[in-house]
């Protein structure tokens, strides 16, 4: 809220003990959920312009109190706003520093909310998505959400290539489920189709970064271990360009490693 209103963003506060925030695009064509040339690159290439289209879960319950439709990417702690922020403006994945953080190829563009189809049992395909994909690189996000979700057994066991990646009985469980399902759906993800798998989140969210590991460690294979990746904003943030770093600083209190928060 406070950044909203140093800057004179246009923004609605959802309810509840903790409230939301969600920007609108104003008259002035700011939108303050994204830094500006990141918010004018992303609506000018139509694939990334669409995913801005989410509606919102809580609109329906709201519209009394917002004249705007609000859609998933307005809202301020939005994994999926973050990374097209990042990977949308100008330059990032042109810039040596990041290209070599990820080991991406220059020139490779980036897709969002993307479905790798990976194999499951009897020929069919899961359906699911993963945040990012650039080059032969997969990626999933988070900023603010609790988990990367957990699954009942029976529902990890649906993927045809489970045994083959996973000691099964080495996979993290808490109350009979399985935890990190997300993390498992990339990692089988990346194997399927070849390609790498990094897992993008903060550093404050030592929880998360534990999670992933104990994933890790259950996977058979030396050489698609070396696939996977843990990468946090706070590296990312100090090889992108300087205005995106100022603006993660402001919005999302994100800063690069080795700098101090002032």
């Amino acid at each position: 809220m406070r950044f909203a209103a140093a800057r004179g963003l246009v923004y609605e506060r959802t309810d509840g003990s903790v409230p939301g925030i969600i920007f609108a695009r104003g008259d002035d064509g700011r939108h303050g959920n994204f830094q500006p040339a990141a918010y004018e690159a992303i609506c000018a290439r139509a694939e990334w312009k669409r995913r801005l289209q989410k509606v919102h879960t809580a609109h329906k319950r709201m519209r009394a109190r917002a004249d705007w439709r609000w859609m998933e990417l307005d809202c301020a702690n939005s994994s999926d706003a973050l990374l097209m922020n990042v990977f949308c403006h100008p330059g990032v994945v042109e810039c040596a520093g990041v290209r070599a953080t990820l080991g991406i190829a220059a020139g490779a563009v980036p897709e969002f909310g993307v479905k790798p189809r990976t194999p499951l049992e009897g020929g069919k395909r899961d359906n699911t998505e993963v945040d990012m994909r650039v080059g032969d690189l997969l990626v999933e996000a988070k900023l603010t959400e609790s988990d990367f979700q957990s699954a009942r057994p029976s529902l990890i066991e649906r993927y045809r290539d489970l045994r083959d990646v996973f000691d099964v009985e080495e996979l993290p469980l808490r109350g009979g489920r399985v935890i990190g399902y997300q993390l498992i759906r990339g990692t089988l993800a990346a194997y399927a189709s070849g390609s790498s798998f990094c897992v993008l989140c903060d550093a404050r969210r030592p929880e998360l970064v534990e999670t992933w590991y104990a994933v890790m460690r259950a996977v058979r294979s030396f050489e698609l271990r070396c696939r996977l990746k843990l990468l946090t904003w706070q590296e990312l943030a100090g090889v992108v360009p300087g205005e995106l770093r100022e603006f993660l600083a402001e919005k999302y209190g994100i800063v690069a490693s080795g700098v101090s928060g002032g």
